[in-house]
């Protein structure tokens, strides 16, 4: 019997009970819409608990504990291991800068670093150029946003009311300096992190490159960043304002980068050995990545129930159209029929039916995760009356191609095992009892 003879008797049938066929599909694919959209719920939150640590983050980066000082043999030493870029230290001043610009002003935070290793690390700015000299400095993004004269303050305070009154708040990004600072001078004091409320004197800085913005919108980065060489002028400054001790004038911050994320834990792992207390936010994805692994497997098997629900339906189906089509199957074994192609026949109908029933429940599927996504935001933004959900970046579904595969391997499975009982009683049935039956 050829194959396309095979799939005329399949379709003569399906075509002759189109209703029952219908409901049988519509049963497969309600199952499977479930357990890829069940699934989805799992997928989408692991992605969007990735996301929000990866913007935080520098995924390369491993943060060394507590006041460690590294030596020169150390960071040596360190830079010595296979695949690290490089190490890179982060001064943190104890002052607050304050900056002063054509009738403007700011505060912000002061940090000092050797500009070539941060150069390495940060990569590319948003605009201009790193320092290649002592006085050059690097600022924040939103610094020019930032420095504001007394009459962009009164906007803003009238401004931060009205979106009080509205329930929102307002970031101040319609004021501030609108042209770019690149090549600029300003003028840069120190004020203490102490009691004293006394500035030191006014330093001269030329800004020569600007930071990119920050992945977060809500995140305001205006922070200042002079190189390392600049550390004993900022000292001697402060020395003459303020009577704390050199060692409380600075904050140091240690933090080793890895030349790719794939080879952040095994430099971990050889550090540890080494004997030093570091953290990676690998290490965060790892343990978060196990928990959502044990979730979807969960969702899975819930969902594969819906499916499995699904698949009495399909047994049913079968089952009656052995009946019916026992005369059938008894002229096919009187002309000679083998029992494989007879079970082949019942077994391409089953699987005809989860094929289909795939089929439209992966298009259901991602209809619904893309209105899930568009809608669950607005939603929740309706019921809680806050539009955090509104502009956030959290995915409620997401349906990537392994769990098409995954989903579409259980139904199809399913749909032929649930063929296979009626099939092998269709290879049993007596010849001479078949064509007894009226037609």
């Amino acid at each position: 019997m050829l194959f396309k003879d095979q799939l005329d008797f399949v379709t003569q049938h399906i075509k002759k009970n189109k209703l029952r066929v219908f409901m049988t599909v519509l049963a497969a694919t309600m199952g499977c819409a479930f357990l890829i959209v069940l699934a989805s719920v799992g997928f989408g939150l692991q992605d969007s608990l990735r996301n929000e640590i990866l913007s935080n983050e520098k995924v390369t980066k491993i943060q060394v504990f507590g006041d460690k000082q590294f030596t020169e043999d150390e960071i040596h030493e360190i830079k010595g291991i296979e695949h690290v870029e490089t190490v890179l230290e982060t001064i943190t001043v104890n002052a607050t800068a304050h900056s002063f610009f054509e009738g403007r002003d700011t505060n912000s935070n002061l940090y000092v670093t050797n500009m070539q290793n941060f150069e390495q690390v940060n990569g590319k700015l948003a605009e201009g150029k790193y320092p290649s000299k002592s006085n050059e400095i690097i600022v924040g993004y939103h610094f020019a946003q930032t420095l504001l004269n007394d009459a962009e303050r009164n906007v803003i305070v009238e401004k931060n009311k009205k979106a009080e009154a509205e329930g929102t708040y307002y970031d101040g990004n319609e004021e501030g300096y609108k042209e770019s600072l690149i090549g600029k001078e300003i003028e840069m004091s120190l004020v203490p992190n102490t009691d004293t409320v006394e500035e030191t004197e006014k330093m001269k800085y030329t800004i020569v490159g600007v930071m990119e913005k920050p992945s977060n919108d809500w995140m305001i980065n205006n922070s200042v960043y002079v190189d390392a060489k600049q550390k004993s002028v900022l000292a001697a400054n402060l020395s003459a304002t303020t009577n704390i001790k050199e060692d409380e004038m600075f904050y140091s911050e240690f933090n080793i980068f890895a030349d790719s994320m794939e080879n952040v834990k095994p430099i971990l792992d050889k550090l540890k050995d080494k004997g030093y207390s570091v953290y990676s936010v690998t290490e965060e994805l790892d343990q978060m990545n196990v928990f959502f692994l044990v979730l979807k497997i969960g969702l899975i098997f819930v969902g594969t129930i819906a499916v499995l629900i699904a698949s009495i339906g399909i047994f049913n189906t079968m089952t009656m159209a052995v009946t019916e089509r026992t005369r059938e199957i008894g002229v096919l074994k009187a002309i000679g029929a083998s029992p494989k192609l007879i079970q082949r026949l019942f077994l391409m109908e089953s699987t005809f039916i989860g094929i289909v029933g795939t089929l439209i429940a992966v298009a259901i599927s991602y209809v619904i995760s893309f209105v899930a996504n568009a809608a669950l935001p607005l939603i929740l933004e309706a019921a809680t009356g806050e539009d955090a959900f509104s502009k956030s970046d959290i995915i409620f579904s997401l349906i990537p191609w392994q769990l098409v595969i995954i989903a579409s391997a259980i139904s199809i499975g399913v749909a032929m095992i649930s063929g296979y009982r009626p099939a092998r009683k269709a290879t049993k049935i007596d010849v001479i009892q078949a064509l007894r039956q009226e037609l």
